[in-house]
């Protein structure tokens, strides 16, 4: 079985999702109209809402909750430090030749030539990636997702969507995710090996936001801070770290508008 697998039930769902959303949308079109007062209040990113946050309870509440939390513990618990690094490198190294691709098309071409590096030296002398010595020679390991590639040429994030048992993501991600599977080796990796792949990285980024979850939990809404929180770090992405400052020239005005009151009071 191919390792495409995963990419088309991805692909399913959204599909699944949006048709779900455009069968609800005749059917709550009264309500739509009755509460039309509110509409400012509703997220233009986030117009298939009513599905995503049941599926967000069921992707919060119950597969992390029993299966994905419990799991990353038990393996970050007990698998030897140094078997846990190697294996995660081994999955990581994998992605090199997707970002390899996805900087030449962003025409970052120092980051192409350190991801071929990379990949070169860790499949070699790293023993199929389960080493890290492309790290001596100070080639970072950040990589590029096709996703990027379509922010980096204008293209948005597109509607939010909440994969069921997999958590938020977005139709731009979604495609890239996509194309990204159809790239050299991805495309050619058994099924079994591509399931332990994802496995890996499942586990290691369960494990990674291990210390924030207190934060969702305490939230006044869960839903809106994990969506506020996706759409902070695609574009922490898109802009590798350094995202432009926005200013709200309307909320500056009436900031300007207080303060002028307040000197003029006093």
């Amino acid at each position: 079985m191919s390792s495409a697998i995963t990419p088309y039930f991805r692909l399913f769902i959204l599909v699944i999702i949006i048709t779900l959303a455009g069968c609800t949308s005749t059917q709550k079109q009264q309500e739509q109209d009755d509460f039309s007062d509110d509409a400012s209040l509703r997220d233009s990113r986030d117009p298939f809402e009513a599905i995503n946050r049941p599926f967000w309870t069921f992707t919060w509440d119950y597969v992390d909750k029993y299966i994905a939390k419990p799991s990353s513990e038990v393996y970050t618990t007990y698998t030897p430090p140094f078997l846990r690094t190697g294996l995660y490198n081994m999955a990581l190294n994998l992605n090199e030749p997707a970002s390899i691709i996805n900087n030449a098309l962003q025409l970052k071409f120092t980051a192409a030539a350190k991801n071929t590096g990379r990949f070169v030296l860790n499949s070699t002398i790293g023993l199929f990636g389960f080493y890290d010595p492309a790290s001596d020679f100070d080639w970072s390991g950040e990589q590029e997702e096709f996703g990027e590639v379509l922010g980096t040429y204008g293209i948005g994030d597109g509607p939010y969507i909440v994969i069921p048992g997999l958590g938020p993501s977005s139709v731009r991600e979604e495609v890239g995710d996509y194309i990204d599977g159809l790239y050299w080796p991805m495309v050619v990796i058994d099924f079994w090996p591509n399931m332990a792949r994802l496995g890996i990285l499942a586990l290691e980024k369960r494990a990674a936001v291990r210390d924030q979850e207190q934060l969702v939990i305490e939230s006044e809404d869960p839903y809106e801070f994990i969506k506020n929180a996706y759409f902070q770090n695609m574009n922490y992405k898109l802009y590798d770290g350094d995202p432009p400052i926005i200013i709200n020239e309307a909320e500056e005005d009436e900031i300007d508008a207080l303060l002028d009151d307040f000197d003029e009071s006093y």
